[in-house]
């Protein structure tokens, strides 16, 4: 138990918190097994390592290990945007539904926003994003063009019902989000804004001692002309990214563009009907065929729906390619397309599955930018069994548009410079969009210009997922023991471990150094269970501490202490009398890396 005397003798850091503390007045609930839900690594991790628990799905209690880790985020977070000059706000979690109508997005958004009606029969939602509210802020607040420019941000709890939540903390529906809004006279203005941003992201995720990408990025629901996205690199990350390591382009698969790739035509001739029995599919089609798999043009039908009811597309694309929705989405003008089920495309078109023909087809085709190019390709003969070889696109049936709809493959040609384009794994964290007048336009909020004319103000939204970083960081940096915690993010810098707490020689000793670390400010966490050495172990190493000292009897015979890093294993012998000092250089120095240790 611990006395009230100990709790005055706890030392408290500049930001209110506790520098040192005991495991065994602490609560930290460790388990040896996965829990049964958790499919990816920071799930499993951060519950076995009591960092969070699940309340219900997609919603989860931060236990003070886990809290510790995000308040150091928090900070990192809050430097860099109040060193850009950023003013922090926070707004209110329940947002009136008029907002979300004037600005267009209460029938946009769809079933994520979660609605509800108050006492009084008023609409409301739980914000998923505050662009409505800090928009209403402006025009109420900014008159002149001297007023301008402005950047406000908070970090603040939000809420998307997620249809189907998972993988812990990294697809919640309630989420903590740092949220940024920039306002200015014009684009140029806003253009600084955003270059600023993206500089304080990078210093941010360089801070926090993570491996990241910045990558280009399709702006989605929250709109805009552009966007970048920072993506913590990851070899389970559930987002692919694509890399040039040869002029440094990047780009999520969404936005990843594709100038040329291989795309090999079908032999010329005149367009003839073949026998192709039980060939549904490319590959066993191009098997007999005896040809590439690019030479066959798939014809694919989507639906999209519109105010004016639901309408069918044929998309023809090489038969070695996958379709990117999004570049389909945005072919469209912004409607959703649904790939229609083998049962709904042959009552549309009258052809079964692997058989549809864009040759006299009644609907609106599309084409991939190289499939238009092809001079000839093998096509569905619109009936079972058969194909045409020699279909010439653009000549032996139509070609209502032509897009890039490609998803990239590894070894295309990067679309800047043309050397070979490698794909990697990442996490998205951060999200940076110029949105332009969408919002102000929307609720009207403008501003007075020096000739006394009124003007849209130019905005820019930032976001950083925090609870999702934390888990981004685990999956970049774990083993088959536990997290390995970068020095920036880890709930304690130190993790003392005496093998033996009934033996007063190794107390003593233990008790001595945890006062000397927390008195130079050393994050400090006291293992004062008594427990056996190798239960003291997995739960240090599971906790991914960055250094770790065993205080034994063998030890304190010769005069020292066991230092070992989580990340290298490396394992030195300290002298006990220098011990306080060596520790502190450590972590200091870590942190001025950059976080990492």
């Amino acid at each position: 138990m611990t006395t009230n005397d100990d709790q005055k003798s706890l030392k408290i850091n500049a930001w209110g918190e506790t520098i040192g503390e005991r495991v065994s007045t602490y609560l930290s609930p460790t388990l040896k097994e996965d829990p049964a839900d958790a499919e990816v690594i920071s799930h499993k991790l951060m519950v076995r390592a009591g960092l969070i628990r699940k309340l219900s799905a997609g919603i989860y209690n931060y236990l003070p290990m886990g809290l510790r880790s995000l308040w150091k985020l928090e900070r990192i977070i809050r430097s860099e945007m109040n060193r850009s000059g950023a003013k922090e706000i926070l707004l209110p979690c329940v947002q009136p539904g008029d907002l979300w109508r004037e600005s267009g997005r209460w029938e946009q958004y769809g079933p994520e926003l979660l609605r509800f009606k108050d006492r009084h029969d008023h609409d409301c939602v739980f914000g998923p994003t505050h662009e409505e509210v800090v928009t209403d802020i402006i025009r109420r607040e900014i008159r002149s063009f001297r007023d301008l420019p402005l950047n406000l941000y908070q970090i603040q709890t939000k809420f998307r019902d997620e249809i189907r939540p998972r993988f812990g903390l990294m697809r919640g529906r309630e989420f903590i989000m740092k949220d940024a809004y920039s306002f200015d006279v014009d684009d140029q203005g806003a253009e600084v804004a955003y270059r600023k941003m993206y500089r304080s992201y990078e210093n941010i995720f360089r801070n926090c001692g993570l491996q990241f990408a910045v990558v280009e990025a399709d702006s989605g629901p929250i709109g805009g002309s552009y966007s970048h996205e920072f993506m913590v690199l990851a070899d389970t990350g559930e987002d692919a990214l694509v890399s040039c390591p040869g002029c440094g382009y990047a780009a999520n698969m969404e936005k990843a563009e594709l100038t040329d790739y291989p795309a090999q035509s079908a032999p010329a001739g005149p367009l003839t009907k073949i026998h192709t029995p039980n060939c549904t599919d490319v590959p066993t089609l191009a098997r007999f065929l005896n040809i590439p798999e690019s030479s066959i043009l798939k014809s694919m039908l989507f639906e999209a729906s519109s105010e004016n009811g639901p309408e069918h597309v044929l998309v023809v694309i090489p038969g070695n390619r996958e379709i990117n929705l999004i570049k389909l989405k945005n072919a469209l003008g912004g409607l959703t397309p649904v790939l229609c089920t083998p049962q709904a495309a042959e009552e549309i078109t009258g052809v079964i599955k692997g058989y549809v023909t864009p040759l006299g087809a009644k609907v609106r085709i599309i084409a991939d930018q190289m499939s238009a190019k092809l001079t000839a390709g093998v096509v569905g003969a619109g009936e079972k069994d058969y194909h045409f070889t020699g279909a010439r696109p653009g000549v032996d049936f139509k070609i209502d548009g032509v897009f890039d709809l490609a998803q990239t493959q590894a070894a295309d040609p990067c679309p800047r410079c043309g050397a070979p384009i490698v794909l990697k794994r990442g996490i998205e964290v951060g999200h940076v969009f110029k949105l332009g007048t969408k919002y102000s336009k929307a609720l009207g909020s403008t501003f007075t210009a020096p000739d006394g004319s009124d003007k849209l103000i130019v905005m820019g939204c930032y976001g950083i997922g925090v609870g999702r970083t934390l888990a981004a960081s685990i999956e970049q940096n774990h083993d088959r023991d536990g997290i390995i915690w970068p020095m920036a993010l880890a709930p304690f810098q130190v993790i003392l471990l005496p093998l033996e707490v009934q033996n007063e020689q190794i107390s003593t000793a233990a008790e001595t150094l945890f006062d000397q670390l927390t008195e130079l400010g050393v994050e400090t966490l006291l293992d004062d269970r008594d427990l056996r050495p190798g239960n003291k172990f997995k739960d240090a190493d599971l906790l991914g501490i960055p250094i770790k000292i065993t205080i034994s009897k063998k030890g304190l015979a010769n005069g020292q202490f066991e230092l070992k890093h989580r990340r290298t294993g490396e394992v030195v012998m300290i002298p006990e009398k220098d011990a306080s000092k060596i520790i502190f250089g450590l972590c200091t120095l870590a942190l001025q890396k950059g976080g990492q240790n």
